[in-house]
């Protein structure tokens, strides 16, 4: 079967009748998100009555869901507090381990020496036998000098640290690429293949990749970890493996708008791992090297390539692929600049890049139509997830922050003489605040993420980390719902993203 359309990065790529069906595809999720909150709007004019009981339903529909997300929330938790307490090297000694590579690829732009040297610090520290390491350090050749300069002097110092060491450079306005992580991380894969891994006999088989950000650190036994759930994994060649991310190296230093948005997303991660059948790879993941070369590396063509490989993977192996879930943390950064509105704005601009992972609903969609051999029942899943999900994101927290109160301004003055009336904002309101009550679980889940206190931080800053819980409401209004609106617009419009690539700031 031809698969040429496992590749696509957007409509304009195609041409008559598959161009036209894309495109509508394209436009599905934004037109899905903008007609609720219109139809909402003008129901609460003309029957406020139903816009009101339906306001209320919703609001109970929120509270069970958030009671339901949050319970996934702590299983997870516990399972990851005893993951990072197993000791993996001891259970994959009961294993046939000693094939296994590990190959970490580490892209970079304009990042400083300091966050690559601080991430190479901490992979030397892991306990996987760095003889079995492959580390390929890749910057981009448009970033200039200064990071010619950077990669190599992280060379000079780290070459013979690693079983190997590679720096690749990936040449600029390669026609037909997007620049971002996607077509350099591809590129780095390649290098690899082809000046170590067939220039050693490597086998494929045995290689593990690690598509890490360059601010991402593995704790201990991260690799131990990862090892035993390739070898004991059902199909490990139809698998990526997905630890949880937890934003938290520079944590301390960050205003509390910026830990709460990192921490949600932390979150999120966690409780998607306890429903692995919704779970995609995401930023930092690993993946066999015989898979990826396989389907022929991350797409260079779009922004969202974390997503999109699992995606690929899917639609290649006939629906016959799934992300394991392996509950075992890697640190990153929170998003931090030098100036709290700089801050903000970076936060926003990432929140709308990973909201850009809404292009995967027109790839999939297309996908599906092409694709004869995934069953029915798994197309109707995947595609009602993946449309649910992004609606929620841009709806949900506008129907219940913003519009609850439409049907009162709205609904004119008979409306308001009604009894539903008078207790709809006392319902909303209570409701609300029983759903918020379960922030004092996720403040307590959070402080257990803390890394270390640095010097000069005190009890207070402790109590900010408990407190800034209470800004919820307005990120995930300011931070979740209106960056995804606005990556749904751009995508129904035709306009679409650049990579963005999120400044690294570490702060004192």
């Amino acid at each position: 079967m031809n698969k040429d359309y496992l590749k696509l990065g957007r409509a304009s790529e195609l041409g008559g009748k598959d161009r036209i069906v894309y495109r509508l595809f394209e436009i599905l999720p934004g037109f899905l998100s903008w007609s609720t909150i219109i139809l909402l709007v003008f129901l609460s004019w003309l029957e406020p009555v139903w816009v009101a009981l339906f306001i209320i339903a919703f609001d109970v529909y929120w509270l069970t869901k958030t009671v339901y997300l949050s319970i996934h929330l702590r299983v997870n938790w516990k399972k990851m507090k005893h993951h990072l307490k197993i000791d993996w090297k001891e259970r994959i000694e009961n294993l046939k381990w000693d094939h296994v590579w590990q190959m970490v690829i580490l892209p970079f732009y304009k990042e400083d020496y300091g966050v690559i040297k601080q991430t190479l610090e901490e992979l030397f520290k892991t306990s996987w036998p760095k003889e079995k390491m492959i580390v390929v350090l890749g910057r981009e050749e448009r970033a200039g000098e200064e990071a010619r300069q950077t990669a190599e002097k992280i060379y000079e110092e780290y070459k013979n640290k690693f079983g190997h060491f590679l720096t690749t450079v990936h040449p600029k306005d390669v026609e037909g690429e997007l620049a971002g992580k996607g077509s350099n991380i591809a590129w780095m894969a390649e290098e690899a293949r082809v000046k170590i891994l067939d220039n050693r006999d490597i086998d494929y088989r045995d290689v593990l990749v690690s598509a890490f950000d360059v601010d991402t650190r593995p704790y201990l036994q991260y690799f131990e970890c990862l090892t035993w759930h390739f070898l004991t994994a059902e199909k490990p060649f139809n698998s990526s493996f997905q630890p949880v991310p937890v934003f938290n190296n520079n944590i301390w230093q960050a205003p509390a708008l910026s830990r709460v948005v990192a921490t949600s997303a932390t979150f999120w991660q966690m409780i998607q791992q306890e429903r692995p059948e919704r779970l995609a790879t995401f930023s930092s993941h690993s993946i066999p090297f015989k898979t990826l070369y396989e389907i022929g590396y991350w797409q260079k063509n779009m922004v969202s390539e974390d997503s999109r490989i699992f995606w690929n993977s899917l639609l290649h192996f006939d629906g016959d692929y799934q992300v394991v879930p392996i509950s075992y943390p890697v640190s990153m950064d929170a998003n931090l600049a030098p100036t709290f509105w700089r801050t903000s704005v970076n936060v926003y601009k990432q929140q709308r890049r990973w909201c850009w992972g809404v292009e995967n609903v027109p790839y999939l969609l297309f996908g599906f139509l092409k694709n004869k051999k995934i069953s029915l029942k798994k197309k109707f899943w995947y595609s009602f997830v993946q449309l649910e999900g992004f609606w929620s994101l841009a709806t949900n927290p506008i129907l219940v922050f913003m519009l609850g109160w439409l049907p009162l301004v709205l609904g004119g003055a008979e409306f308001n003489t009604l009894l539903l009336s008078y207790n709809l904002p006392r319902i909303t309101r209570t409701l609300m605040i029983i759903a918020m009550l379960g922030l004092v679980g996720s403040a307590i889940i959070s402080l257990s993420l803390l890394p270390p206190k640095p010097k000069g931080y005190g009890f207070r800053k402790k109590i900010f980390m408990v407190v800034q819980w209470i800004l919820i409401p307005f990120t995930i209004l300011i931070f979740g719902a209106i960056p995804g609106l606005d990556a749904q617009t751009r995508l129904m419009l035709g306009k679409y993203m650049g990579f963005w690539v999120t400044p690294k700031h570490r702060g004192k």
